[in-house]
């Protein structure tokens, strides 16, 4: 989201009297209902990192007097606090949120003690809430302990019978401590949990620097900690760029230990899992893959499916959830005999199963201007400590009044201790003491409404001692008081030993671990061995032993014939192309072999929707080949790179409205330019160097320069040999006449340039390669 978009979140109403149409009134309630949504429920704030809910209920329990010490009360009392004074939304809602601030699974540091059952990480949801009883945890007093203490403003409830705090006086930045997720009106958060200690430690870093740098901070903070631990497996790069913009990904997978058993056998125990995983997923993982359904459509199990199934049926003997009191998460699987590898049996559960996922990160919360925003760490940081630093003046400033006023009511009592046969005398004799008091001795009313309610055993010797003392105690007091608010430096000396003590007294150790590991990968122990792929002109496939066959022996469906025939290797993958720009991959060990007529590839991959095959390749992940659309744009790319995990494939071509992808060529050894036809028979010849390499794909750069109505038809990488025109003479008869040295020189010039006509009678067709003995 950029800086821009909130503005439509400050359009102001229509005057009285203007009229609206009415799509600009339903466009302006459904923006109040956006409004709502965003800054009213869905959420965090950067100063206190709690949604309106969260810090509602905080607030209610901290009135209630639920503090840590305090005993419990029932979860239905806090709720109807919460709905009838604060919140007017369902019980449901507020109770859930509840809930979800005692869960410690859920949150790196529980903000409510919750006595009774408060669900648990394997999706089992919580008791009723006139079963369960709450309270608050002593960290919550890092949020409600200086609430009433000036901080922070207070605003009328929804039906002005109450007050409550537009947000809390946190001592630390709770947003990055327990983190948030929540979905919006066109805005979603999902904000990681982090330790106390590191966040601390940046937080008073950058306020002894504030033009800390980023990767200055991520020594700081190197990443999340989640409640419930596991491994973080992304490089500190990924990560740091996670962190600078506010968005991004990061892979996490459990942790676990081998436990060596009598004779030799082991059990692997997983004990930390990924945040958003349980071990009921993972065991309803594991019983899909083991016993698999049938798909909607199909007729019988797919061969992923088998493979799969055969693949953890050949390793796993049994596995067991053995989480309880004692563990809270220990998840056992034993192999099937104490041969197994165990790093392969380790990587084959992981690739797998939820043992290994992402979790995404996305730091979107409202900002110190109010208005929600996407952040990178930093900012976050800068906003809570100017949030800090204007707590803590207000508390200052409301503190030195207090002092100052009790001053001057002490200042008020020392005159009566001075003078008290005439205090006295006054009072007894007037009839107005108050003003009279107020000219005898030069009072102010305050001095002399306290004298006037003054009781005699407060007029004892020992009482003007104690006042004396208490005077000198708070001047001393206003003396720091206004030190701090007229100096900077002791400010800011003040926030960081508050910090600093804060994260010695609630800080704890690191649950989850940062260490950088290759993503598990289930790799198919496949016999290497020559194979011959067999692609029709519909797209049927199938996969021959051997090379050298002979292609009239191939035999098609009706009205069918031979597209290509590729010679490669088992290990090697048959990539598809769709119209689109899509691009498929299947491994070639998964295609039907035999003497049929093969399966579709569509039944082998999940077509997008509205586009078709066009082209197919297969070849080991290393090949070079050129991709080249009609529109005249073109890149080199690898077979590896266009490899996907899912069936959907992966969008790897650009491709422009009008224009379709081109036959991909291989780039030969020997390959030093690359030669275009235009669809007016114009030939251009280009130095490779001159070409792009896209292991991402894209749309790559033009190859061509093209007339109105014309379209590039190939592109092809050649050598020194020169290439083959093939095309047709007089009466239609084919022919062919190979360009190589003189003759090609004409048609040599720079990339994107339109090439010239070749000199020759060819209605030219197509180009290959003169083949290199």
């Amino acid at each position: 989201m950029d800086d821009n978009t909130p503005d439509l979140f400050t359009e102001p109403a229509p005057p009285d009297g203007e009229f609206l149409t009415l799509g600009n009134y339903a466009e302006r309630a459904y923006l109040d209902y956006a409004v709502s949504v965003v800054k009213g429920r869905a959420l965090p704030d950067v100063s206190d990192g709690q949604k309106p809910v969260q810090r509602r209920i905080l607030f209610a329990m901290n009135e209630m007097g639920l503090a840590d010490n305090a005993k419990p009360v029932k979860s239905a009392r806090v709720v109807g606090d919460v709905l009838g004074k604060y919140h007017p939304h369902g019980d449901q809602s507020a109770y859930d949120a509840l809930v979800r601030l005692a869960q410690d699974f859920s949150m790196r540091y529980p903000l409510i003690d919750g006595q009774g059952n408060f669900g648990s990480r394997d999706g089992d949801g919580a008791a009723a809430m006139r079963y369960t009883e709450a309270r608050l945890t002593p960290i919550s007093k890092l949020l409600l302990d200086e609430i009433n203490q000036g901080t922070v403003d207070f605003m009328p409830n929804y039906d002005g019978s109450f007050q409550e705090p537009k947000l809390l006086p946190a001592r630390l930045p709770f947003l990055l401590l327990n983190g948030a997720s929540g979905i919006a009106v066109g805005l979603a958060t999902e904000i990681p949990s982090h330790n106390l200690r590191e966040v601390a430690a940046a937080a008073v870093a950058m306020i002894r620097q504030p033009a800390l740098q980023h990767a200055e901070l991520m020594q700081l903070v190197p990443g999340p900690d989640f409640p419930g631990g596991g491994q973080i497996i992304s490089s500190e790069a990924e990560i740091a760029a996670a962190y600078e913009t506010g968005r991004g990904s990061l892979k996490v997978r459990a942790r676990w230990k081998i436990e060596e058993l009598a004779r030799g056998q082991w059990q692997l125990v997983f004990n930390e899992l990924p945040p958003g995983t349980s071990a009921q997923r993972v065991l309803e993982e594991i019983e899909e893959q083991t016993n698999p359904k049938i798909k909607l459509g199909k007729k019988t199990l797919t061969p992923e499916q088998l493979q799969t199934k055969q693949t953890l049926l050949a390793l796993l003997d049994a596995v067991r959830d053995e989480s309880g009191k004692d563990a809270p998460v220990r998840i056992v699987f034993e192999p099937k005999t104490s041969r197994v590898d165990q790093t392969e049996f380790v990587n084959t559960l992981l690739a797998h199963t939820s043992l290994e996922s992402n979790t995404s990160l996305n730091l979107v919360m409202v900002g110190a201007d109010g208005r929600p925003r996407q952040k990178g760490l930093a900012e976050i940081l800068r906003e809570w400590i100017g949030f800090r630093f204007a707590t803590v003046t207000r508390r200052t400033q409301y503190r030195l009044t207090k002092v100052d006023d009790r001053i001057h009511i002490l200042e008020g009592r020392m005159i009566v201790f001075l003078n008290i046969d005439e205090v006295i005398r006054i009072i007894r004799e007037s009839d107005e003491p108050k003003p009279a008091l107020m000219a005898a001795f030069g009072l102010s009313d305050r001095q002399a409404e306290d004298i006037l309610e003054i009781r005699l055993r407060q007029l004892a010797r020992l009482e003007k001692i104690k006042i004396e003392k208490e005077l000198s105690e708070l001047r001393d007091e206003k003396a720091k008081l206004e030190e701090l608010l007229g100096s900077d430096s002791a400010m800011k000396r003040l926030i960081i030993h508050e910090i600093e003590g804060d994260a010695k007294q609630y800080g704890d150790e690191r649950r989850t671990l940062i260490q950088q590991e290759k993503r598990a990968v289930f790799e198919v122990r496949v016999v290497d061995e020559p194979v011959t792929v067999v692609v029709s002109q519909r797209g049927w496939v199938r996969a021959l032993k051997g090379h050298g066959l002979d292609a009239a022996s191939f035999t098609f469906k009706a009205g069918d014939g031979l597209y290509a025939a590729f010679q490669c290797r088992t290990p090697d993958t048959l990539v598809a192309w769709g119209s689109n720009g899509r691009v498929y991959s299947v491994a070639v060990a998964l295609l039907p072999g035999g003497r049929g007529d093969g399966v579709p590839v569509t039944s082998l991959i999940e077509l997008e929707s509205g586009s078709h095959l066009m082209h197919y390749y297969a070849a080991p992940a290393d090949q070079q080949l050129l991709l080249a659309s009609s529109n005249g744009f073109g890149f080199v790319a690898k077979v590896g790179d266009m490899v996907s995990r899912v069936k959907a494939g992966k969008s790897f071509m650009t491709i422009d409205a009008g224009a379709t992808p081109l036959v991909p060529m291989p780039m030969l050894p020997d390959a030093t330019r690359v030669a275009c036809l235009s669809s007016g028979g114009r030939l251009l010849v280009f130095g490779l160097d001159e070409m792009k390499t896209l292991s991402g794909g894209g749309r790559g750069v033009i190859l061509m320069g093209l007339d109105e109505n014309e379209s590039l038809v190939q592109a092809l990488a050649i050598g020194k040999a020169g290439l083959v025109l093939s095309g047709t003479g007089r009466g239609g008869k084919a022919y062919e006449e190979v360009f190589a040295g003189a003759a090609l020189t004409p048609h040599v010039g720079k990339r994107a340039r339109k090439g010239r006509l070749p000199d020759t009678k060819l209605k030219l067709l197509s180009l290959r390669p003169v083949a290199v003995e």
